[in-house]
């Protein structure tokens, strides 16, 4: 698939079903894990700070155009990605390739163990030829000692999964899937973040609406406005000042 680079990131372009396709051939042909991340305008301008941030996204196999600030820079850098691709849209169409496939298997990592129960049992109900190999919500902290940070690692392996989704929020979920991941014994990895809340239904996700006007953000700005305050109203700005910046470099 093709990719352009976007505040020095290579953003893999494509639509949904293009994606879908590249990584089922990537976790059929890769040597090792595949990693998905995310990138929109507040991952990118949060890794301008953030060294193993910036990091982990580079090493990313996949960097979905996961907020329509991306489709905006690559038309201003004279890109073409036109459709945006979330996370959770990745993992719902995923699930539904497994589930008509069958023999595949998920574990889950992150948020907390209602959270996890609610998506097991989802899962089960309504994708029956989906295991859920495991579960493990881990200790809420920055850092985790190495010690915790092994249990994980021998948790995972030991119900050896086809695909690992972590969901503990960015950037802390791809800086600690970039720091493990050739401990990993499975054939996908990816940061989902809030598509465990969206998908438990213990978080409302915008109405179809809004995503297909790029709108998003707003009715989460309204429910959230502590949080999505500082990613509208300072990391948006912030994004396309760099882009310009980029532009007239390039020019």
């Amino acid at each position: 698939m093709e990719r352009e680079r976007i505040l020095n990131y290579e953003v893999t372009g494509g639509s949904l079903d293009e994606h879908i396709q590249s990584i089922t051939e990537k976790m059929r042909d890769h040597d090792g894990p595949v990693f998905l991340a995310c990138a929109n305008p507040h991952s990118l301008v949060t890794a301008e700070g953030d060294s193993a941030f910036a990091q982990a996204l580079h090493s990313a196999d996949i960097l979905l155009p996961d907020g329509m600030g991306i489709l905006k820079a690559s038309r201003m850098l004279g890109g073409a990605i036109t459709e945006r691709v979330s996370g959770p849209d990745v993992f719902m169409r995923l699930l539904r390739f497994m589930q008509e496939r069958g023999g595949f298997s998920c574990f889950f990592l992150g948020s907390t163990e209602e959270t996890l129960t609610a998506i097991s049992c989802r899962i089960e109900n309504e994708y029956p030829a989906v295991r859920v190999a495991g579960v493990y919500s881990p200790p809420f902290a920055e850092d985790f000692s190495s010690e915790q940070n092994q249990e994980m690692i021998d948790v995972i392996n030991a119900a050896k999964p086809d695909v690992l989704w972590v969901g503990m929020t960015a950037p802390k979920q791809e800086k600690w899937v970039q720091q493990n991941l050739d401990k990993l014994d499975v054939k996908l990895v990816g940061c989902i973040g809030a598509a465990f809340d969206f998908f438990a239904g213990t978080k409302k996700r915008s109405a179809p609406i809004f995503r297909r006007l790029g709108l998003e953000w707003l009715p989460r700005f309204f429910r959230e406005p502590r949080r999505m305050a500082s990613r509208v109203l300072v990391s948006a700005p912030k994004f396309f000042l760099l882009v310009r910046k980029q532009k007239r470099t390039a020019g």
